[in-house]
């Protein structure tokens, strides 16, 4: 299995807590993954809110690929309607040229209304502006050559320079939740990103419905989704289990905050229908409700209830890579390192041994 290390870059839930300070731990943790057999270091992109601000994750990345030279470096995701299309298949393509092929390109439409409003921009183009850029930055860093004539971007036909050296095939995500996100990244051909903010059952679904979809476009089998969670990792059940409830449930509270989820703007935007799923179900349950279920969804304890977690979530859902972020909602420092360097210890070389469902079950 495939397992990296997802970097939040939150302040959310932490006293007197300096940006500075956040993207130090955030490097810190970054640096210790590599050290300890993490296959990638990923980073969401976001601006301006406590809940998280990375305004510019490839950027990010290249300091992190110099910095760690032995592991990916992911974006989770650069948010496409935020962007110019060009300047993204440029600076991905300078990433991938200076980190020798380690880059892993995630893209995603967005989802907090504060953030569009600052960018002057309507939630309502996200799905089209997505659909339009994702293939022409795919086809640049495969071909070494933009352009489009969508509505949204009338790119004339330009170089990319400098070129693009490696192969990208494998190395393109999408976040997808709803339908047609999960349509847009199969047509990608991408690994479908999805966040642990809801039980895994009510997640199949659509994961499936991705393999079906990759299929359908490509007459191959999809490569494996990629499930990004929130880790509480300790060696005694009962106190891990407080921590969790306690820096998870903070998380989801900054997860409500920063998106709205209590509000109703979701179902007069367009293409957000699964959030507005979300929505509903926030209403109803209320805070404590939404925690349950997260709960339920991240993985908490000691490494071998974790294993057993993530072994049952296989059966569920097959295959899929791992993103681990053990830094949020108030986590201590030395709680995350901790976590990080228990779960590097104990669980991850499990995870490793693991080869795929389907090759096992052929075997036996």
């Amino acid at each position: 299995m495939d397992v990296g290390m997802m970097m939040v870059f939150s302040s959310y839930g932490w006293e007197n807590c300096t940006d500075a300070r956040v993207w130090d731990e955030e490097i810190r943790l970054a640096r210790l993954a590599a050290d300890s057999g993490f296959d990638c270091v990923w980073s969401a992109e976001h601006h301006f809110d406590d809940y998280s601000f990375v305004p510019d994750n490839l950027a990010l990345m290249v300091h992190l690929a110099a910095l760690c030279p032995n592991i990916d470096v992911g974006t989770a995701a650069v948010i496409l309607p935020w962007h110019d299309p060009l300047r993204v298949a440029e600076n991905a393509a300078v990433l991938d040229m200076l980190s020798k092929g380690r880059l892993r390109l995630g893209m995603g439409r967005g989802l907090a209304r504060r953030e569009f409003a600052a960018f002057r921009m309507s939630m309502d183009e996200s799905r089209g502006r997505f659909d339009e850029a994702a293939p022409m930055i795919v086809k640049a860093l495969k071909t070494g050559f933009i352009e489009g004539d969508g509505p949204f971007y009338k790119q004339p036909r330009v170089e990319i320079r400098p070129r693009p050296v490696h192969s990208f095939d494998g190395r393109i995500y999408a976040v997808a939740s709803s339908e047609d996100s999960i349509d847009s990244a199969a047509k990608l051909g991408a690994h479908i990103v999805m966040f642990a903010d809801r039980p895994w059952e009510m997640r199949a679904p659509m994961i499936e419905l991705g393999r079906t979809l990759h299929r359908k476009y490509h007459g191959g089998e999809a490569p494996n989704v990629m499930l990004t969670e929130f880790c509480v990792c300790g060696s005694d059940l009962a106190s891990t289990e407080a921590e969790a409830r306690k820096y998870q449930g903070k998380f989801v509270e900054s997860n409500f905050h920063h998106y709205e989820f209590l509000g109703a703007h979701f179902k007069d935007v367009k293409g957000y229908d699964s959030y507005q799923q979300k929505a509903e179900m926030a209403r109803k349950g209320g805070l404590e409700g939404a925690v349950n279920g997260f709960m339920q969804a991240a993985s908490w304890g000691t490494p071998d209830k974790i294993l057993r977690g993530l072994e049952e979530r296989r059966k569920l859902v097959g295959d899929f890579e791992l993103n681990i972020a053990f830094r949020f909602g108030g986590t201590p420092l030395e709680v995350s390192e901790r976590g990080l360097k228990l779960f590097a210890k104990e669980v991850l070389p499990v995870l490793k041994s693991w080869g795929p469902t389907r090759a096992r079950m052929a075997a036996e």
